[in-house]
This record gives C-alpha cells, structure tokens and sequence, in this order.
C-alpha cells in the first residue's frame, strides 16, 4: 500500500520551489561542463569534424570501420582538411572527432536535463505561479543554443577552413545567458522556497550596467577564441615589447579593425579586463554592505583567478588546458555574478 497522494489531489499539486531550484542549478552545472568541453572542441580544431546536424541519429559516432571510413571522406571535402590538414590520418580524424561529438552529445543532455523535468514538473502542476513561461523559456534557450552550434559550424564547411567568430560569439554568448537565467531563477525559487509570500528579484539600473561591461568582455573573449588573437602575443603587459601593439590594419576601416582585427581585439580583451574587475569590485563591495561578505568574497576570489588565467593563457602561449580552465572560470564567473547581482536584487523587488 502506497502513502503517495494521486496526482489530481491537492497535496500532489503543491508548488515545489526547492525542488525545482536544486533541478536547475544541477543543469547550470552541466552548462558550466558543457562550456568547458566548447573550449576543448575549440582549441584542438575538432568543431568541423562533423559535418552534418543529425540531432538523433548523431546521438551515436561511428560503430564500425567503415563507418568511420565515410565519416572521415565527407571531412575530407571541407576546406579546412584541404588547407590545414591534408594528410590527416584516420587516426588523428578519430582524436577531433570525439571532442565535436562529445560536445553534442552534452548539449542534448543539457536539452533533455531541461525538458524532461519540465514537462514532469508541469504535469503534476508543481510549478509555482509565473515561473511556468520562464522555465518554457529557459528550456527553448537551450534549443536555439542548438541550432546556433550548427549555424556556426556551416559557416566552415563550404568557404572557410574555420568557423566564424561572430558565430561563435553568438553560440557562446547564448550559452552563458542560459547560465545566468537558471542562476538568477533557482535563486528566485530557493527564495521562494523559504518565503512563499517572496516576490522574484528585479535588476538594478546598476546591475544593467554591470551586464553591459561584462557583455563587452565576453564578445571580446568570444572573438579572441573564434581569430586566434590569443598567439598574436605571449608577453604581458606588452604585446609584443609594445602597449599598443603593432600589426594592427587600420586599411579598411576603424570599424572591421575593431570587429575582425586579431591584435586589436587581443589589446581590448586584455585591457578592457581592468574595466570589468572594477565593476565587479563594485559590486562586491555592495554585497559586503548588505552582510554578504561570503559571497562578495567567493566574488573577489573567482575575479582574481580569472584574471590570472588569463595572463597564464598569453605568456604560456594558449597552454590548452589552461586556456580551458580560463573559459571555465569565465563561466563560473558568470554564474557567480548572476547569483550576487540577483541578491541585490531582491531589495528592489
């Protein structure tokens, strides 16, 4: 005999907010993993090593030799085989392979992470009142993260020997916005859960300005991955015995210098860093003032990782695994803002 109450019943239709905040700071866990994984994808040149989107059949690589013969030929019709890596041996295919495909395979866990708990949650009606259209939209975030992978891998298959780094900017971006949205409402939730008279949080005019000056650092990151500008230097503070480094083309525009150019995108993304580690300073300090002096000290502690990171990426010359854990971090402190700036939050709801 079962003690559990039937679904129709009042009891099984009890809003559940802790239950439902420990679900999406578990997927914000994954997204931190699947971003991570990104960096690896990235680094090792694996991202145009599947050349086709096959959202359910791709669940599985290749099972036998053949299998992997053909996936190998249709690589080898890519610009990017032709130019970088003729040759390339069947082997070696197998390497880049993995990394592309386990970076999906993670993606759709992510999808399924979100989805399923969802639609189980909706169905015994335990969603809180007004978090239902946020979740929906939480969980669409990760299939338009998706299909922005795709897009931004055809954008080396046919023209390119690698991907765009306005659409890696795009994918990346997507995914540390989902990061920050499952952040900011399991925070909303685990409030909820301790008070159910608690209104969400709302951004501050000071919180938007926070988001504008890490958004900016982010894109720049973003296009120092997607151009390569982290080897145009391996020296700090000067690029190359130079603040301002040399080798900038000012040719065809301050315009596509700033947005294309690896060298001046490099200076940015270095001294910009300064700018953002202010801000979040800033904030920091707000939180001590509030009694958060754990948080803002968790927040002191992941900037000045952060940072370190990024000055051990340049002067050990884009070390994989470092520059990995300088992509993670970055995630993480993106979460950790998101969680300090919804604290703050709640005093304007």
């Amino acid at each position: 005999m079962t003690n559990a109450a039937p679904l129709s019943s009042p009891a099984a239709r009890q809003p559940r907010p802790a239950a439902l905040a420990r679900w999406l700071w578990a997927v914000a866990l994954l997204v931190v993993i699947v971003v991570g994984v990104g960096g690896v994808t990235r680094l090792t040149e694996s991202g145009l090593s599947i050349t086709e989107w096959r959202p359910v059949s791709g669940v599985l690589p290749p099972l036998n030799e053949a299998d992997w013969v053909k996936e190998f030929e249709k690589y080898k019709q890519i610009p990017e085989y032709k130019e970088i890596n003729l040759g390339m041996t069947l082997a070696g295919f197998k390497a880049i392979f993995f990394w592309e495909w386990l970076h999906r395979i993670l993606g759709r866990v992510v999808g399924m992470a979100m989805l399923v708990p969802l639609v189980w949650y909706a169905w015994q009606r335990t969603i809180p009142a007004g978090y239902g259209g946020r979740l929906l939209a939480l969980t669409s975030l990760v299939g338009l993260q998706g299909a922005l992978g795709w897009w931004m891998v055809a954008s080396g298959l046919e023209y390119r020997t690698d991907v765009s780094h306005f659409r890696l900017a795009a994918h990346l971006l997507t995914a540390l916005f989902l990061l920050a949205g499952l952040v900011w409402t399991a925070r909303d939730l685990d409030v909820l859960a301790s008070d159910p008279a608690a209104r969400p949080a709302r951004l501050t005019g000071g919180g938007l300005a926070l988001i504008a000056i890490l958004f900016v650092q982010l894109l720049l990151g973003a296009w120092v991955a997607g151009l390569n500008a982290g080897f145009v230097a391996s020296s700090w503070p000067l690029m190359n015995d130079h603040f301002v480094p040399e080798g900038i083309d000012w040719t065809r525009g301050a315009w596509m210098a700033l947005t294309n150019d690896p060298f001046l995108i490099h200076f940015l993304h270095r001294w910009w860093s300064w700018i953002a580690a202010l801000a979040l300073l800033l904030l920091a300090r707000a939180l001590a003032r509030r009694g958060a002096r754990r948080e803002a000290g968790l927040l002191l502690a992941v900037v000045a990782a952060q940072m370190l990171l990024g000055i051990w990426t340049v002067v050990s010359g884009v070390s994989m695994w470092v520059a990995v854990a300088h992509q993670v971090v970055g995630a993480i402190l993106v979460a950790i803002a998101a969680a300090a700036l919804h604290r703050l939050g709640r005093a304007a709801a």
